[in-house]
C-alpha cells in the first residue's frame, strides 16, 4: 500500500525515505515556502506552511504501478481530506528517472498527465457524483474519485516559461473542491484571492496567465483545461479523460 503522510510524518520517517523522495520533498518545501519567491498559489502555500497537506509518493509514472498507487492514495484520502484544514490538497509526486527528465517535452509530459489520470480513474469502483457533470466539455465537470470531486494540477521538469508549473519530478497536486466553498468568485475572499494570484503569477512566470485560468462554474469555464498548461496558449481541442466516454462505448457493446 502507497503511504500517505502529513509534513510531521515525512519528518518522522525522513531519514529512513528513498533518496529521490527526500530529495522530492525537500525541492517541493524549498519552493513553496521561498520567501523571496512567493508562490503563486495562495491556498497551496497556506496549506504548507499550515500543515494541511497531505503528501505520497509513486514510481516511474509510466508504469501501471504508479496508477494503482496514486489510486490507492486518493483512497486514503479522500475520507480524511475534511479533517486535514481548511487549505486542504493532497501532493503526489512521482519517481521521475534521469531518461524520462532529459528527454521529454512539455508536450509529452502533457499526454503522460492525461494517461495517468486515465489509469488511475480505472481503479475507481465509485460510481460518478450524481451532482458533478459527466461531460468535461461542461462547465460543472471535476475529476472524481471515491465520489469526491477534485481540483488536478500537474508539474513537470519540462516547463520552463511558466515557472508556476515547473518542478524537477513530474508532481500532481488534488485539491478538493469543497475547499473552493469560500474560495471563489461569488466571495469576497475569492476575489481578494484571485487578484493576489494574478499578481503573484505575473511575477513568477516569464508568460501571462493562461486564458484558461477560471472559476469553477463560471459558464465559459472547462475545469479540465487548467489542470496541465503548457507553457503557451495551446490547450487541446478536446478534453484527453477517456473515464465516461469508456462507460458509454461499454454499454453500447452489451
Amino acid at each position: 500500500m502507497a503511504e500517505l503522510y502529513s509534513a510531521d510524518e515525512i519528518n518522522t520517517v525522513f531519514e529512513r525515505l528513498p533518496l529521490w523522495q527526500r530529495d522530492a520533498y525537500s525541492q517541493f518545501a524549498n519552493m513553496i515556502a521561498d520567501e523571496e519567491n512567493t508562490y503563486p498559489c495562495v491556498p497551496g502555500r497556506m496549506g504548507f506552511l499550515s500543515g494541511h497537506l497531505r503528501y505520497g509518493f509513486t514510481c516511474d509514472p509510466r508504469s501501471e504501478a504508479a496508477a494503482e498507487d496514486m489510486a490507492d492514495l486518493l483512497r486514503q484520502y479522500g475520507p480524511i481530506s475534511r479533517d486535514t484544514g481548511q487549505y486542504a490538497s493532497m501532493v503526489v509526486i512521482c519517481e521521475t528517472p534521469n531518461d524520462l527528465k532529459d528527454h521529454t517535452t512539455v508536450e509529452e509530459y502533457q499526454s503522460l498527465f492525461w494517461q495517468m489520470l486515465n489509469r488511475v480513474s480505472s481503479h475507481d469502483a465509485a460510481p460518478w457524483p450524481e451532482h458533478i457533470s459527466t461531460d468535461p466539455h461542461d462547465s460543472t465537470w471535476e475529476f472524481c474519485f471515491g465520489g469526491e470531486p477534485y481540483f488536478c494540477f500537474c508539474a513537470t521538469p519540462a516547463h520552463e516559461l511558466r515557472a508556476s508549473r515547473h518542478f524537477p519530478y513530474l508532481m500532481f497536486a488534488f485539491q478538493p473542491r469543497w475547499v473552493f466553498e469560500s474560495i471563489n468568485d461569488n466571495t469576497p475572499l475569492g476575489r481578494k484571492m484571485k487578484t493576489l494570484i494574478r499578481k503573484r503569477l505575473a511575477e513568477y512566470d516569464a508568460v501571462p496567465a493562461h486564458p484558461s485560468l477560471m472559476w469553477y462554474g463560471q459558464q465559459d469555464n472547462l475545469e479540465w483545461k487548467q489542470y496541465f498548461l503548457p507553457d503557451d496558449e495551446q490547450t487541446p481541442s478536446k478534453c484527453p479523460f477517456m473515464r465516461m466516454k469508456q462507460a458509454i462505448g461499454n454499454l453500447t457493446k452489451s
